[in-house]
């Protein structure tokens, strides 16, 4: 095989705490002649990524600057708090951010939730990275509050984690650079969405052909002309051809 023969292969980034799993195999199905290969980024480069084109299309935390870049929104996920298992939170099935008050927060430096006013008492220094942050929960330090899938990401035995009824929430979209929307971003766009391999995939389509007009009649002909000697829109009484105002049905009887 030449290298002019060697397929392209579609480049994927993905941030941590989103699991592509899922379309990369129905890629697979779908394009097995093109490989795809995943490219993990911190939350805060991905957009950065695709605008140099280390990536064709990625799955990015929003907000971003869209400037340049296209995105479709996917999903947004539940804020959770991070806690020991023997932490109080661990007893209840929600909590407010009121109710961390109490407690060291921890605020990661690659923290993905855009906090108005951030929850509990701000910790003596800023953690590197959320999975730094773990750590410091694990050794009883303080909390940590986060998208649900990266508490998902970072499980440990011996910590838990509870939904945050007023914490901001984290949306996922599938963004890419604006002038690149080549075939297969748009291939990559239609599984994600759903769609069907025999669908339409955001491609230019050939238009539509207008509907035949419906036929005037069952057999398809003109409409039939008036019989000889009746008028169009004229009462069809007198047809028979008897004179005009003559006597209508049976004759008297005479006596």
């Amino acid at each position: 095989m030449t290298g002019s023969e060697t397929p392209s292969s579609f480049r994927l980034a993905y941030v941590p705490g989103v699991t592509p799993a899922k379309w990369v195999r129905i890629w697979h199905e779908r394009l097995p002649d093109i490989p795809l290969d995943l490219v993990a980024v911190p939350a805060a480069e991905a957009p950065d990524v695709l605008r140099r084109g280390g990536a064709d299309a990625g799955f990015v935390r929003l907000p971003i600057d869209r400037t340049d870049l296209s995105a479709i929104p996917l999903y947004t996920e539940t804020t959770v708090v991070v806690v020991p298992k023997d932490h109080l939170v661990a007893a209840v099935d929600e909590v407010s951010a009121e109710d961390l008050a109490d407690d060291v927060v921890f605020h990661p430096l690659d923290d993905t939730l855009d906090w108005e006013r951030r929850p509990g008492r701000p910790a003596i220094e800023r953690p590197a990275t959320t999975a730094d942050a773990v750590e410091l929960v694990a050794a009883g330090v303080g909390l940590l509050v986060v998208p649900q899938s990266l508490a998902r990401l970072h499980h440990r035995k011996d910590l838990t984690y509870r939904p945050v009824t007023d914490a901001p929430q984290s949306r996922v979209a599938l963004s890419w650079p604006e002038d690149a929307t080549t075939d297969m971003v748009e291939d990559f766009i239609g599984i994600v969405r759903g769609r069907t391999v025999n669908s339409t995939r955001g491609r230019t389509q050939a238009p539509a052909q207008p509907k035949a007009k419906k036929r005037s009649d069952a057999k398809g002909g003109a409409r039939p002309k008036p019989a000889a000697g009746k008028a169009a829109g004229k009462s069809s009484r007198g047809a028979s051809g008897g004179p005009k105002g003559g006597r209508r049905g049976k004759p008297r009887r005479r006596s």
